[in-house]
């Protein structure tokens, strides 16, 4: 297979070389790997060349196995024979109590009824906590596992229409945990939540339901170097609403939402028309909805749209497209606290690629301001604070450093 070593190309090399073949061959640069493990590019360069004193421990390496996606730690070691998705990973406090619900058994009698419209209410209330919280993760994660906990039992003990709202709202907690997780937690604890999120809607039966955990499972399988099949997911959940779009704003929604998913998993793989035709098609419908409408989960509408076509053009390296696109958002229009924080970090991005410095510090810290927990978890963000660090000059290494340390970012 392309991609694949040969079992002996490793062999004879150390841990730096090997970790530097293993990132080069797949195509992932110094900065996103370093921002990922929380270090700065000069750190990562001087492990694989060598240089450092103390070489990495064994939580750095099974970090760096992570952002690296392998999944035998002997591709790095060459040594013991270690399963880096074993690793339990909790970069934020909410993790461990949302894990438990989700791997936990519970089989003792509910003790009520669990009331379907009550749960679905309690997740859509977690929903609006994620969206306006400036600590999204800390409070809308609180919620969670006694809401994974009381859809579960609700899964178990009800049956016929009840059963299937009940699985429409334990998919919706279930999507929420995968925002919650992602970049704080290990990659298997997201799958199994983003697993768990399309069998309930499976169980619900809704065609909404099933294109709105087809959009998380896309999310994780973007994450994890599926992107040609989120992409076809993407366009698999869109098709499976066009029936039931007429006078639905939950499928407007969702099918919009879907295109803009498919846009930036297009751009990610530089499949340009793809992306720009998904950004002209959602913003279509974003414009024909009605002012205000929003699916809870995904708020879709014409500020999300703008933002993800910002996206679009910084994955497509079009960094002039970005800032002009960006320079019409009114940032107090966009109806979500994580996502206003991820205009400017996309901001950021496009400075960046320009080697402006000065405006890629200003642009991240302004991010860092609206929601900190949010750009201290995405490792965009923290590559980018190395990358300021690295390559910002003179002029702006004190901020700079004072930005990556606030992100957790170590030299």
């Amino acid at each position: 297979m392309p991609n694949q070593p040969n079992p002996d190309e490793l062999a004879a090399r150390v841990i730096g070389e090997r970790i530097q073949n293993i990132r080069t061959r797949t195509g992932r640069t110094r900065a996103v790997i370093a921002g990922l493990v929380g270090r700065s590019e000069d750190w990562l360069r001087d492990v694989e060349k060598g240089r450092l004193q103390h070489p990495p421990g064994l939580e750095m390496l099974l970090k760096i196995g992570q952002a690296l996606g392998v999944r035998d730690l002997t591709e790095i070691t060459g040594e013991h024979q270690l399963l880096v998705g074993i690793s339990r990973r909790a970069g934020h406090p909410v993790v461990p109590a949302i894990r438990e619900a989700i791997e936990g058994v519970d089989l003792r009698p509910t003790p009520s009824p669990i009331d379907t419209n009550e749960l679905a209410a309690r997740v859509e209330r977690a929903w609006r906590l994620w969206h306006t919280s400036k600590t999204p993760r800390a409070d809308a994660g609180a919620m969670l596992p006694e809401l994974i906990t009381d859809g579960r039992r609700a899964l178990r003990t009800l049956e016929g229409q009840e059963r299937r709202d009940a699985a429409a709202a334990l998919s919706g907690a279930y999507a929420l945990a995968e925002q919650v997780l992602a970049w704080v937690a290990d990659a298997p604890l997201l799958w199994l939540a983003a697993d768990r999120c399309m069998a309930a809607a499976e169980i619900a039966d809704d065609p909404v339901t099933l294109a709105s955990a087809s959009w998380v499972l896309g999310n994780v399988w973007r994450s994890t170097g599926r992107e040609e099949d989120a992409y076809r997911l993407a366009s698999d959940a869109a098709a499976l609403l066009e029936p039931h779009l007429d006078g639905n704003e939950d499928a407007q929604a969702m099918w919009g939402a879907c295109q803009l998913h498919g846009a930036i998993t297009a751009a990610r793989i530089g499949r340009e028309g793809d992306a720009l035709r998904g950004i002209d098609q959602a913003m279509t419908m974003a414009r024909a909805m009605p002012e205000g409408s929003a699916h809870p989960w995904t708020l879709f509408g014409v500020a999300n749209t703008d933002i993800s076509a910002v996206s679009v053009q910084v994955d497509l390296r079009k960094s002039g497209g970005a800032l002009d696109v960006a320079n019409a958002i009114a940032p107090d229009a966009v109806p979500s606290m994580d996502r206003r924080a991820r205009l400017w970090l996309e901001l950021s991005r496009a400075y960046a690629q320009q080697r402006d410095w000065i405006g890629s510090l200003g642009a991240l810290r302004t991010g860092t301001g609206i929601s900190e927990e949010s750009m201290r978890s995405h490792p965009l963000a923290r590559s980018l604070a190395s990358e300021l660090v690295t390559h910002g000059g003179r002029l702006n290494e004190r901020e700079s450093r004072a930005l990556a340390s606030r992100l957790g970012v170590t030299a």
